[in-house]
């Protein structure tokens, strides 16, 4: 008798003709390798769709066979939500990036990663807002909110956003935009992939020619006054200038402090505006040079190399205080092994300057955003896995002065009462855009949204 699901499989194939790839075949391996390496998910089908067209009749076949249902932009998501057990939607063919005439907009497919932005805008000294490692899916990263180095002057990567093309829940093809499907868009900026699956989207450019910026490394035998003289120079800093901090393993398995400053302002500053940032303590290694936006997404490859078995959690603190660098300090002392890590990213500027009824982005107020993760071998034991989970479990609680919820764009998956926090006086509203736009939760893949009781 025929296998009843060989033949299910043969049919979709006919019915998507060179867009389905299944188990065994190598497009179907490549395109569900991710940053963080999975475990127990194996997608029935990956499409790999081209068009919006292709989107469109992936979406219909996936309900049509009553499938579940997930979307595969940049694979960096550390919880894996671009893998479901159904039907995979692969936007890595889909990598356009088209700059206007004018150099005033670019407009990018809804696979296209940081660096192919970076690629084209470097060569005609403009630039995108967009995150800190050039690996990251653009999409992914706009949708959920889009933090920084050029968060400061310009805003979040969302803030920046001047209309999207989406397919939604009903195969429909949709424009959103602040004159068209106003609250379409207003729910896409910081409500992730809930809605639809984003085919394209125009994002606002900057005349950059580069920034100023480097790693400066220094000992955490030192980490306190580092911290301490850091946070200082920051507190007073102008819109332009932005810092990351991060205690990270080191070659030869102990810990340093990283610190990457950037200057994202006028040129000829860049060198008296960072100059401080060099003299926070014994400097090991690190200098401040002028460089592209593209060098600058280099940064963090050491950290954003893939197929690790990758373990995260966040919060955001008012502040990088004394209180909350002891918290920091302590951690990593104690910490499971060289694989953690606490990196911040900063949030100030123009990105607080926009009200927070605006977009669907729920925490408009100076804050630091922090990382706490561990980075483990692909075969590490699961008893080891358990340790580092407690690690950052303990970590993310001992900072005693966070705000409520989270990042959503890094909350994991059910954390539906940390995003009802997170979204804030906007969770009410983004469950309604919810209803609207998807009321069967074909999206369901996507970063978590608050309870629907909120």
């Amino acid at each position: 008798m025929t296998n009843p699901i060989a033949r299910n499989s043969k049919d979709i194939a006919m019915q998507l003709p060179g867009l389905v790839s299944m188990p065994g075949d190598e497009r179907y391996a490549s395109a569900t390798t991710t940053w963080a390496k999975q475990r127990g998910v194996a997608p029935r089908f990956v499409v790999h769709c081209r068009t919006a067209s292709d989107v469109q009749a992936a979406i219909r076949m996936a309900r049509e066979q009553n499938l579940p249902l997930s979307v595969r932009g940049g694979g960096h998501d550390w919880a894996g939500r671009a893998l479901c057990d159904g039907v995979v939607i692969d936007l890595m063919g889909m990598r356009s990036v088209i700059l206007d005439s004018d150099r005033r907009a670019v407009t990018t497919g809804g696979g296209v990663l940081v660096s192919d932005i970076a690629a084209v805008t470097d060569a005609h000294g403009v630039a995108v807002v967009v995150g800190s490692v050039g690996s990251v899916g653009m999409t992914g990263l706009t949708l959920g909110g889009g933090y920084g180095p050029l968060i400061g002057r310009f805003g979040l990567a969302l803030d920046n956003v001047l209309d999207m093309q989406i397919v939604m829940a009903d195969g429909r093809i949709e424009s959103a935009s602040a004159e068209r499907n106003e609250e379409l868009f207003w729910a896409l900026r910081g409500g992730g992939g809930n809605f639809g699956v984003v085919t394209a989207t125009r994002h606002l450019v900057h005349e950059l020619p580069g920034v100023h910026s480097g790693m400066l490394v220094y000992p955490f035998s030192e980490a306190k006054s580092v911290l301490d003289n850091c946070a200082a120079i920051a507190a007073a800093a102008p819109d332009e200038f932005s810092v990351q901090v991060g205690i990270v393993g080191s070659p030869d398995g102990s810990f340093v402090v990283a610190v990457i400053p950037t200057w994202c302002g006028a040129s000829q500053q860049g060198d008296s505006q960072l100059a401080p940032m060099l003299r926070l303590g014994t400097l090991l290694t690190g200098t401040i040079e002028q460089k592209s936006c593209g060098a600058l997404l280099r940064t963090f490859d050491s950290l954003a190399a893939g197929r690790l078995r990758v373990f995260l959690d966040c919060c955001w603190l008012p502040a990088l205080d004394g209180d909350s660098i002891d918290t920091f300090v302590l951690a990593m002392r104690n910490a499971a092994s060289p694989g953690c890590a606490i990196l911040t990213h900063d949030f100030k500027g123009a990105a607080s300057r926009v009200p927070t009824y605006a977009t669907a982005f729920g925490l408009r107020r100076d804050h630091v955003l922090v990382e706490i993760f561990a980075l483990l071998p692909e075969g590490a034991d699961p008893r080891d896995e358990q340790l580092h989970l407690d690690w950052i479990r303990s970590t993310r609680e001992a900072f005693r002065h966070a705000l409520p919820g989270g990042y959503p764009n890094l909350l994991g998956r059910n954390e539906a009462d940390r995003a009802t926090l997170s979204f804030g006086p906007n969770a009410a509203r983004l469950i309604g855009a919810k209803r609207r736009y998807d009321p069967d939760n074909i999206f369901s893949s996507a970063i978590p949204l608050p309870h629907h009781g909120c």
